[in-house]
This record gives structure tokens, C-alpha cells and sequence, in this order.
């Protein structure tokens, strides 16, 4: 029988301890333990079902699920501008089964509400923006605009127009009560719980004005059943190719775009947020995924955590300021 000497017997304990410290290490790095092998991942929409956040999740849910070979099912949490899922998710724990699709709501509501439930910096771990789109503002049938030049018009000779948004201090809120301060209109802001019961009041006529993301609207517009009239980005949109720009109809710098991030309970462990960050980027720019966005008019970002972070605070920045400056309330523009 041969016999290993002594020193070959070290050798050989010693490399089975390397190559167990080197697995063990690996497994930290890819996303702690077993993760995510325990239990079904929980996708929180903050806003109802209807709306581009519900539709954002819808579109990720699938192929996140086979990237990560883990059950991935989205849950609409809507209500107060997204602040009750986002709630939700601060409270969850930070096991990396439970995360959520915010709307450019979320950069907002820090100066919105007096008192937020969580703690925007402590409590949320961004994991990526998703990506941006335009806002599209939309006339009703029933409205009888056809034109952003006949609305500007209209509203230089003081008529009164209702337009609607997804929520008092949404972006598309924001973005028309400072397009409506800036030329003196008389608009008044009708909010609703979401993008899908405001659609539902555009398409009825119930609203003369809507709006919301290219995402949410574009069906709509398809369709026949709303009218376009203008986007808020500072470049026309290539799938709206047709309808002018803020900027360019006598509002020159105007620039508000639309987005989406995903996020975490801010106490999830920094491995498993790069290893949803890197699944999500890989979903992301899949072919068939970012084709999708892209028939909606969304551009793909797919930021490192890291460079979410800095998207999110530079929005807090500059639409927390414009809401404390013209005194904006939850309960009324």
C-alpha cells in the first residue's frame, strides 16, 4: 500500500482548506449563501395594476425569474404616490426576496410629505434605474383641443382646463403646474390613484387634459382614443415623431422625463444588491426585453447601484425644491 509522506499529507490538508475558503468565498460573492434558492421573490408595484409601473414589473417579472431560476411574483401596493408599497418594502426583510418598481414619484415625496413613513436615504437600497421615458400631454375627444398651439392659445385668453395626473407631486403634476406658473395658465390639477383610473377618465372625456408617461399613454394613443399634444422631454420622441417637444413650442430648457428604479430594504446585504443589480442589467439589455421598452418609449439605463443613487438624489434635489418653493400640498397643485 502506498503511503503518503508526511509533508505530502500537509500539502494535500492544506489545498482542501483553500479550495473550501475559495468556494465559501465565492458563494458570499454571488449573492450570500443560497440566495436566492429559499423562497419566491416578492416585485412590489407601487402603483396599481393599469398603470407603467404594473407594466414595467409585468415586463421584468418573467425573464428576472428565469435569469435568477427563482419564482419571481409581482404585487400591487398603489396608494399615496407610491408611498404605501414603498413602505412595504422599508419594512420587509432584508433577505433579498422582496424589492420594488418605483416611478419618479419616489424623488418627489421626501418634499411632498410632511412625514414619510421611512426614511428615503436609511431605509432604501436603489438597485438600478430601469430607465426614462417622455411624459405625454393628452387631450380628450371630448375636450375639442387638437393642438398644443390651440391649447396655448386658449389658455392666453384665461380659459380654464382640468388636466389630470397620477398623483398630487407626481412628475406629471410638477412638470404642468411649472409649465402652467411659467405662462400664467389657469389650469386646475385633478389627481388620481394611478394611471389607470386616469386613462379611464381621459378616454371617457371625464378630464379635458392627461398626463402620463409614453408608456402609459401610447396604447391610448394608438388607439385613437386621446389626442397628443406635446411631450416633456427636451428631444421629440421616436415613437412620437409627429408631436413637438415643451421646449420647442415657446418654452425653450423645458426638460421633465419619466422613470422607473428599482429598489430594496436599505439593510440588504451589499452582495446580494450587486447580484440583483447584475441580473436585472443582463435582463435589461436582452433583445426581446429592451424591445418592449422600447415600443413604449422607454430608453434602457440599466445604472450600477451606485450611479442610482446619485440619479435619485439629483431628483430629490430639483423637484423637492420647486414643490417647497410654490408650497405644494397633498391635498391640493
Amino acid at each position: 500500500m502506498f503511503l503518503l509522506s508526511k509533508l505530502a499529507k500537509r500539502a494535500l490538508y492544506i489545498s482542501f482548506i483553500a479550495l473550501g475558503l475559495s468556494q465559501l468565498a465565492s458563494a458570499q460573492t454571488a449573492g450570500v449563501g443560497t440566495w436566492p434558492t429559499q423562497k419566491p421573490i416578492r416585485l412590489i408595484a407601487v402603483f396599481p395594476a393599469g398603470g407603467s409601473v404594473d407594466q414595467v414589473a409585468r415586463i421584468i417579472a418573467p425573464a428576472l425569474q428565469a435569469e435568477l431560476k427563482q419564482n419571481v411574483i409581482v404585487e400591487n401596493i398603489g396608494g399615496a404616490s407610491g408611498v404605501i408599497g414603498t413602505s412595504a418594502l422599508a419594512r420587509a426583510e432584508p433577505d433579498g426576496y422582496t424589492f420594488a418598481v418605483v416611478f419618479d414619484t419616489h424623488g418627489v415625496n421626501p418634499s411632498l410629505k410632511d412625514k414619510l413613513p421611512y426614511d428615503t436615504t436609511k431605509d432604501i437600497a436603489p438597485i438600478t434605474l430601469i430607465g426614462t421615458s417622455p411624459m405625454v400631454l393628452v387631450a380628450s375627444k371630448g375636450s375639442g383641443i387638437t393642438s398644443f398651439k390651440q391649447l396655448v392659445e386658449l389658455s392666453k385668453k384665461k380659459e380654464k382646463f382640468n388636466y389630470g395626473s397620477i398623483g398630487i407631486g407626481s412628475l406629471g403634476h410638477l412638470a404642468m403646474a411649472r409649465l402652467a406658473q411659467t405662462a400664467g395658465f389657469d389650469w386646475n390639477h385633478i389627481p388620481y390613484r394611478g394611471g389607470g383610473p386616469l386613462m379611464q377618465d381621459a378616454l371617457g372625456s371625464q378630464v379635458q387634459l392627461a398626463v402620463g408617461s409614453l408608456f402609459l399613454v401610447k396604447p391610448h394613443i394608438d388607439s385613437g382614443g386621446v389626442i397628443p399634444l406635446v411631450v416633456t422631454t427636451a428631444k421629440r420622441s421616436p415613437e412620437l415623431p409627429n408631436v413637438p417637444t415643451i421646449a420647442e413650442s415657446g418654452f425653450p430648457g423645458f426638460n421633465a422625463p419619466a422613470w422607473w428604479a428599482v429598489i430594496a430594504p436599505g439593510k440588504t446585504p451589499p452582495a446580494i444588491i450587486n447580484a440583483m443589480n447584475q441580473a436585472l442589467v443582463k435582463v435589461l439589455k436582452t433583445p426581446a426585453i429592451s424591445e418592449k421598452f422600447k415600443i413604449q418609449g422607454i430608453e434602457i439605463v440599466a445604472s450600477s447601484p451606485e450611479a442610482t443613487r446619485d440619479f435619485i438624489g439629483k431628483q430629490v434635489a430639483i423637484w423637492g425644491k420647486f414643490v417647497i418653493e410654490n408650497n405644494i400640498k397633498e391635498t391640493g397643485q
